[in-house]
């Protein structure tokens, strides 16, 4: 099992936030996120948003470390990039 995550560059709700995603599957993914007691409401259409505290908490667990680019590219060549929706 290998799920990856890009460093804590994201702002929201005053802090910085980490993407955790599988190049395998959305069971994987969720597998790994259960284990780091991470709440579901934590899973975003293809990733979790993981606060910056917990990033190392995660690479502990095994998360490999990679780019932010590098997670997108990893989602789009696994087939489980899921966009967001943007209605009108």
């Amino acid at each position: 099992m290998t799920v990856y995550i890009d460093p804590p560059a994201w702002p929201g709700h005053g802090r910085l936030w980490s993407h955790l995603v599988s190049d395998v599957s959305y069971d994987e993914l969720h597998l790994f996120a259960a284990d780091l007691g991470l709440p579901p409401r934590a899973f975003e259409r293809d990733h979790y948003d993981l606060p910056s505290h917990r990033y190392a908490d995660a690479v502990r667990a095994g998360a490999v470390e990679v780019s932010s680019r590098e997670v997108v590219r990893l989602l789009y060549g696994a087939g489980l990039r899921r966009r967001k929706y943007v209605g009108r």
